[in-house]
């Protein structure tokens, strides 16, 4: 179901000919509740079991289904002028993304879940595209970056970053300390380096251009 809900919200954006506002809100406003449910429901698990060791288990199948589904409402959102409950979560309860990359689930949906992040943050409405501002057009948007800003920014602040690892069996954030047996040139993963440090960055930007006071922005 996850899968097929994502391929048909894919294949909707990919078509030119239909009207895109109009269809997406028709297939998503009914399972908007559905949809905030399952992503509380699904990353509030207890991912440290048995069944996530596996990359070909069922359960990290189904984890993996979902990231897919979340990028293609992420996807989605610029199509409509009032973003769904389930296209703004990924913002709003970002907590539980960041939750579940500095634990211990399986190296490849850590990844996942930080190249999901960074669309998140280079995220933009038509109208904030065609501006070019630093600041915001879109009230849902600003409210929802903010909140991710400040998800992001507090856990940085403690010792979140030190707990992602770099690679599979690598280095981890901070570190260039190698596994045992490694032989790669300080075995890091550059996609997930660049991606966490772009993370780390535009909430730090967004947080600085939306302070209300200056001596939050100090």
């Amino acid at each position: 179901c996850l899968w097929t809900l994502a391929a048909v919200i894919r294949e909707t954006l990919k078509d030119a000919l239909v009207p895109r506002a109009g269809v997406l809100k028709k297939l998503l406003a009914p399972l908007d509740a559905v949809l905030e449910g399952f992503y509380s429901a699904i990353l509030l698990h207890h991912f440290d079991s048995h069944l996530y060791t596996s990359p070909y288990s069922e359960a990290t199948n189904t984890l993996i289904s979902f990231i897919d589904l979340l990028e293609a409402l992420l996807a989605s959102r610029i199509e409509l002028e009032l973003p769904l409950r389930c296209q703004r979560i990924l913002f709003l309860k970002v907590s539980y993304i960041l939750n579940l990359i500095s634990s211990s689930i399986l190296y490849v949906i850590k990844k996942k879940f930080i190249l999901l992040l960074k669309k998140c943050v280079l995220y933009k409405s038509r109208e904030d595209a065609k501006s070019g501002s630093l600041f915001l057009q879109t009230p849902y948007l600003c409210e929802d970056m903010l909140a991710l800003s400040n998800a992001v920014l507090q856990v940085v602040n403690l010792t979140w970053l030190n707990q992602i690892p770099l690679g599979g069996k690598s280095s981890y954030f901070g570190s260039s300390e190698a596994a045992p047996g490694d032989d790669s040139q300080g075995g890091s993963d550059q996609t997930v380096l660049r991606a966490l440090s772009l993370v780390v960055l535009k909430a730090l930007e967004f947080k600085i251009h939306n302070c209300a006071t200056e001596a939050e922005n100090k």
